[in-house]
């Protein structure tokens, strides 16, 4: 029996990791054991996540099997679509990719978030 190709990435964004795997397969998405439209709350987060693949034209070639873990679902849809950029990046061999690094600023004390300061009053 002839194995069939498999194409794993990491993505990440903010507090999330997703483990993404692509498979040569009829299109169909599953995060975290769900379909991803049952997962996702919003119609919109699908659709930025399948950007990847509608753009390099593969959104029926391959299923994608996604763990991810960490942050909301915002995060989580921006860190599985770098996932699913990156392995397709394996299959394909095109295209350039890079995180988003930006995390969150600590808070700092004496201020009510990370550079948000108390208001000031003159009397």
């Amino acid at each position: 029996m002839a194995e069939t190709k498999k194409y794993t990435a990491l993505g990440r964004r903010k507090r999330c990791v997703a483990k993404v795997t692509l498979v040569k397969g009829t299109g169909k998405i599953t995060v975290n054991g769900k379909d991803v439209k049952d997962y996702m709350p919003y119609e919109t987060l699908v659709m930025d996540l399948v950007q990847p693949l509608e753009l390099t034209e593969s959104k029926d070639k391959y299923d994608v099997l996604v763990s991810v873990k960490g942050g909301g679902f915002s995060g989580q849809t921006g860190a599985i679509r770098l996932g699913i950029a990156r392995a397709l990046m394996l299959a394909k061999s095109n295209g350039m990719v890079t995180r988003d690094a930006r995390i969150k600023e600590r808070k700092k004390y004496g201020l009510k978030k990370a550079r948000r300061a108390p208001q000031f009053s003159k009397r």
